[in-house]
């Protein structure tokens, strides 16, 4: 089992390995006395895991609430986070007490904003069952749910005190899904390393994902550390986001996360080199790691739908918007562009239009 900490304003530790499921009550418990947990997740989920997770807790003396919502980022809304703090309240949780969130990443974003306000904030934990939650949103505190004008738009910063993946739970993912969470894998592959990028277009959906998941959250974690707030230097983790969150909201939700940040780095990545900031045969890269996944590199949107719905992205300050640029496989950067040239630079790196 690795352990990677996050140093952050209140440290925590981030254990990956197998079989840590059956554990989960016995490592809550090194970090907090046993309480009241409520254990949140979505009703698929829950399927797979909720029985051994429940034992687990009940072993190390918990008290045990649970919380179930239908799966999917339409259920990452302030109508959601209502009915659980409603929850909450009227099953007598304390600020003693602690939640879990069992699942992916709208379980974590909706799991931990609620812990960040519920009586100014109680204790959570994280069990990240797919890729995209163990590598993006269970690691760093970053919490949210969507407003109909946005993703993320509503939020708080609020740590775990612990999180735990256990890869063994990636067996149970659709390919699709493995797909989608390989693509932030990719995003940190082009943050810091060549030899990463490699790796995942050699082996794809064989990768070993364990010493994959832990490479990624170390780095994570590194800019975590230096950057709580996301004031400067973790903007750099938002490589691909600003698109891609535009192409999630102009499908509705439809298209998965992952699958639109791909189409995201892919365009931006085009986009910087014809404008001579990246090296060139860059997005030839990224591309054939991304389509090792079977994931999209463009999109049936236009660059002035994309641009529009961009408007909305949280990483815009004033008449401006923070793009992350490729230098080169390893190596990128912020950038921050006016709002009026934004179309530009999609147009530029928009490439085949293709409807998925």
């Amino acid at each position: 089992m690795q352990s990677i900490e996050v140093k952050t304003e209140r440290p925590y530790k981030v254990k990956i390995g197998r079989e840590l499921i059956p554990r989960i009550g016995e490592l809550s418990a090194e970090i907090h006395s046993p309480c009241t947990v409520l254990i949140i997740s979505d009703k698929n989920t829950a399927g797979f895991y909720m029985k051994e997770v429940l034992e687990s807790f009940e072993r190390s003396k918990f008290s045990i609430l649970q919380y179930l919502f239908e799966p999917g980022e339409n259920s990452k809304n302030m109508k959601e986070l209502t009915n659980l703090l409603d929850f909450m309240a009227q099953n007598a949780m304390g600020r003693s007490d602690m939640i879990a969130a069992l699942g992916g990443g709208v379980t974590g974003d909706l799991a931990g904003f609620a812990a960040a306000i519920f009586q100014r904030g109680i204790a959570y934990i994280q069990i990240p069952t797919t890729i995209l939650a163990a590598v993006d949103s269970s690691v760093g505190g970053k919490t949210a749910v969507n407003l109909p004008a946005g993703k993320n738009l509503a939020g708080a910063f609020w740590q775990p005190e612990l999180v735990v993946c256990d890869c063994h739970t990636f067996r149970t993912l659709a390919r699709e899904e493995l797909s989608a969470g390989a693509a932030e894998c990719v995003k940190y592959a082009m943050l810091r390393s060549p030899e990463l990028l490699f790796s995942l277009t050699e082996s794809g959906l064989n990768s070993d994902w364990e010493d994959i998941i832990g490479q990624c959250v170390s780095y994570k974690a590194q800019i975590v550390s230096r950057d709580e707030y996301e004031q400067g230097l973790r903007m750099i983790l938002n490589f691909g986001h600003t698109i891609g969150h535009a192409v999630e909201r102009l499908s509705g939700y439809r298209i998965r996360h992952g699958e639109g940040i791909a189409v995201g780095m892919s365009i931006i990545t085009r986009a910087a080199e014809k404008k001579g900031i990246c090296e060139s045969g860059t997005s030839q890269k990224l591309e054939a790691a991304l389509k090792a996944f079977n994931l999209p590199t463009s999109s049936c949107y236009s660059a002035e739908q994309l641009a529009d719905a961009a408007l909305y992205d949280k990483k815009r300050r004033g008449d401006k918007i923070t793009l992350v640029l490729p230098i080169k496989v390893g190596n990128c950067l912020s950038k921050d562009i006016y709002i009026q040239d934004l179309g530009e630079w999609i147009e530029l790196g928009m490439g085949d239009r293709l409807c998925r």
